[in-house]
């Protein structure tokens, strides 16, 4: 591991001798190891979590003790897979990473090639997986965290400024649009240029309105991809970020046409030029006026932006093969000369760094180009041009494109208000501040002169203008004018979710809620916004009032996540946190509510009881179901709680039972009725699935109607469910540019066409399906005859491209 300059607290590590491979289960934890004085485990998916083809492993935090509100580790590791007899041979994956509460795993999900494990590769006398056993070797570091905000998004990159989530696509997209919404007057515009008729899920000043209005109130990243649907797959993956910018100003100009905001885009845009055309021998002069919206340079001509603008201006001939054909006088040789008759307020400038080579082929130029920080351009404008304003211009944006043998980004340097302070946005959450001098050191100034495609300026007198709000504050009901009109700040709020039994009950999937997972319906919790100093006896007033429940009959529960969207009840709150902030409490919450007040600073059950929530499975409906919460003694046996269910349910008092526990999504086991709650290892929060024991003529029936009969069986089909985007190659100019649909990945190819044209409503014979390339992009199309399941056909995408015929 390399040395990252941070003091160790602890290094340890651990060997696991799997065996027995071709029949492992689809995940399974190893044995718990300590390090810094906390327990560990490393997770395994041997045939892969997302991505089929590989092997997954990761780093878990397997603690309890730890996973408290504000607790984290700070930890460098290595994970190794190696054939015993011979360690020398090895695959790894390094990483570091901030382990907290609400982030237990963290890993590789592409480990390495399922097809490479069992041959030997790479070099190696023997494979890493022989007799079905191999060993992974955790190797782990405990960082201190001298200042507390190692690592942290939250704490290290609080710039104050947003960016957009990466959609792996190698594109300008997320450069171009934070460009255009951190100038205020524009995103004022689009903010007020809907028109009564408009449907959002079709027009493009719609998705812009919800983009921009989530860049301004999160705390974090921003999707892009319900403005992206808007656009073809061809626009996007193209390289030339001045045609995108013109499809975009254009259908703003066509959609803004009529509303408050119409004519924006030519007053932040566009200038005039004038092209003149005077003959030498004859009395002839040509002159056009024409609106411009950019300007472009090539970098192989000029070094600096300043010679590129004498070059441009610069009176040229017309002789020899290139004379000018005058009107009534033929081919006459002539003097052209091209000036600016006005400059818009923000003035885009496109830099040319393509050419193409001896054979043909189109190359990018990574040629040396200067730019200043401010330059004055009245020198270039026409001689009967109004000088009486200044053209004084200050750079306000630098978008970048590095591609070599290492990495291929995109990224922008903004200057989002004017106060001299730059913000580098990339493709990733974390948006940092660059100082002019890191600008122009010599690492940072090669990147910037030798990668930049585009140049932003504002005109220096309007710069005020530009950046502040000065369009008409009235907005269209629908956009929420109470967040729009001050653009007011959402920071220092705090959004609680609360969770009670009655949502449990309506909740239909695993875990006891589901907040993030598409796979499933969403649960319905309610949401309780404070502030983050609010302290807990301030949120129980509020939350009386709210649901109308009197504060002594209720208390609550932290809900904490842990790995892959598994909720849990994590520990009770008491009245000794009453003066604790919010901030350290929160976010997701679970509300007991009592018949009879009670005094929660006392506890009100044993400590040898413990809270669980109750599943039944149908399979008949192929449903589970929750029925609620209900209180065990720890030291009784499982059995005794067969009436209690049976009561749940409204089933006959001799109906038999099997119960089951759902350790995790994809982990439900089987328990033994004889057992105790505390032989099962049962803790607070845990869940118990029951359904009515089958005959096996009954397992037939459900079987022969291909329906799942047992819990396991059925949640195992459940976490084969992955949620597939569809996009029209034709982005928005199709009907339905983008959609979802929840897909078995076991599906045929027959099954995924007859399913997406249900959907679109269409005959299945006049669809095709495209596969997605490494960069997002479709590549090529699918056989209609294939015999490749669904989740081969996606590959490493949960997306596919359709083209209807």
């Amino acid at each position: 591991m390399p040395n990252l300059g941070y003091e160790i607290k602890d290094f340890q590590y651990h060997t696991w001798n799997v065996t027995n491979w071709n029949n492992l289960p689809e995940r399974l934890l190893g044995p718990e190891f300590e390090v810094g004085g906390w327990k560990w485990q490393i997770l395994l998916y041997p045939f892969g979590n997302h991505n089929l083809s590989k092997i997954s492993i990761y780093l878990k935090f397997a603690d309890q003790q730890g996973e408290h509100v504000g607790w984290h580790a700070c930890v460098q590791f290595v994970l190794l897979l190696w054939n015993s007899e011979e360690p020398k041979k090895y695959v790894s994956y390094h990483s570091y990473y901030r382990f907290d509460a609400e982030n237990l795993i963290w890993g590789s999900g592409n480990f390495y090639d399922q097809n490479k494990l069992f041959i030997p590769f790479n070099n190696r006398n023997r494979p890493l997986i022989e007799n079905g056993s191999c060993n992974i070797t955790a190797l782990v570091r405990d960082l201190k965290d001298l200042t507390g905000t190692l690592w942290s998004d939250r704490k290290m990159y609080n710039t104050g400024y947003i960016g957009l989530h990466n959609q792996k696509l190698r594109s300008f997209f997320n450069s171009v649009i934070l460009s255009l919404y951190y100038i205020r007057y524009f995103r004022k515009a689009v903010y007020i240029a809907s028109k009564a008729n408009d449907k959002p899920a079709r027009n493009i000043v719609s998705a812009l309105q919800r983009i921009f209005y989530k860049l301004n109130i999160s705390e974090y990243s921003v999707d892009p991809r319900e403005l992206t649907r808007f656009f073809g797959w061809n626009i996007l993956s193209i390289r030339d970020v001045r045609k995108f910018i013109r499809v975009l100003q254009d259908d703003l100009e066509e959609k803004m046409k009529n509303t408050k905001a119409d004519g924006t885009i030519s007053k932040l845009f566009v200038g005039t030029i004038i092209t003149r055309i005077k003959c030498v021998d004859v009395d002839y002069e040509f002159l056009r006026s024409e609106d411009y919206y950019d300007i472009q340079f090539s970098v192989k001509s000029c070094n600096t932006l300043d010679d590129s603008f004498t070059e441009y201006v610069q009176e040229t001939f017309l002789d020899g093969d290139n004379k000018y054909n005058a009107e009534g006088f033929g081919l006459q040789v002539a003097k052209k000369s091209v000036v600016f008759h006005s400059f818009p307020p923000i003035l885009h400038i496109h830099l040319d760094r393509s050419e193409h080579d001896a054979q043909n082929n189109l190359v990018m130029l990574n040629n040396r180009y200067e730019f200043p920080m401010d330059i004055d351009l009245q020198k270039y404008l026409s001689p009967d041009a109004d000088r009486s304003k200044s053209y004084k211009y200050i750079l306000h944006g630098v978008l970048i494109h590095v591609d070599n043998n290492r990495w291929d980004r995109y990224f922008a340097l903004l200057r989002p208000e004017n106060n001299g302070k730059w913000a580098k946005f990339g493709n990733s959450p974390k948006i940092t501040f660059v100082s002019i001098k890191e600008m122009l050191n010599d690492n940072y100034e090669n990147i910037l002169y030798n990668n930049a495609y585009m140049l932003i300026y504002y005109l220096e007198s309007e710069i005020d203008e530009l950046l502040c709000p000065l369009l008409p504050k009235h907005l269209p009901i629908h956009l929420h004018e109470e967040n729009f009109s001050h653009e007011k700040e959402k920071k220092g709020n705090l959004q609680i979710s609360i969770m009670t039994e009655e949502m449990f009950k309506n909740h239909k999937g695993l875990s006891i809620i589901n907040l993030y997972d598409q796979r499933f319906p969403l649960s319905e919790v309610s949401q309780l916004e404070i502030l983050e100093t609010d302290t807990l006896s301030t949120f129980k007033n509020a939350v009386a009032t709210k649901f109308k429940i009197p504060i002594y009959q209720t208390r609550f529960w932290r809900i904490r996540k842990q790995g892959n969207n598994d909720f849990r009840l994590h520990d009770l709150i008491t009245d000794d946190l009453i003066d604790t902030s919010m901030d350290e409490i929160r976010p997701i919450l679970y509300m007991e509510v009592y018949e009879k007040l009670i005094d929660v600073k006392k506890k009100p059950l044993k400590t040898s009881s413990i809270i669980i929530f109750i599943k039944y499975f149908n399979p008949h409906t192929q449903s589970l179901e929750g029925l609620g919460q209900l209180y065990v003694r720890k030291d009784y046996t499982i059995n005794v709680l067969f009436p209690a269910l049976r009561k749940r349910k409204q089933l006959p008092s001799d109906t038999l039972l099997d119960i089951y526990i759902e350790i995790e999504p994809n982990i439900i086991e089987m328990m033994n009725p004889n057992f105790t709650f505390e032989g099962h290892d049962i803790r607070n929060g845990d869940i118990i699935c029951f359904q009515k024991t089958l005959t096996n003529r009954e397992i037939q029936e459900h079987i022969s109607a291909n329906r799942f009969y047992s819990i396991p069986r059925f949640c195992e089909s459940l976490s084969k469910n992955v949620v597939v985007r569809f996009k029209s190659i034709f982005g928005y100019k199709d009907p339905i540019p983008e959609f979802k649909l929840i897909l078995n990945k076991k599906l045929t190819y027959k099954s995924v066409v007859n399913q997406v044209a249900i959907h679109l409503n269409i005959d299945p014979l006049k669809l095709r399906f495209i596969s997605v390339g490494s960069s997002g992009e479709p590549t090529s199309n699918i056989d209609s005859t294939t015999v490749q399941t669904l989740s081969k056909m996606l590959k490493e995408f949960s997306c596919l491209y359709y083209e209807i015929l």
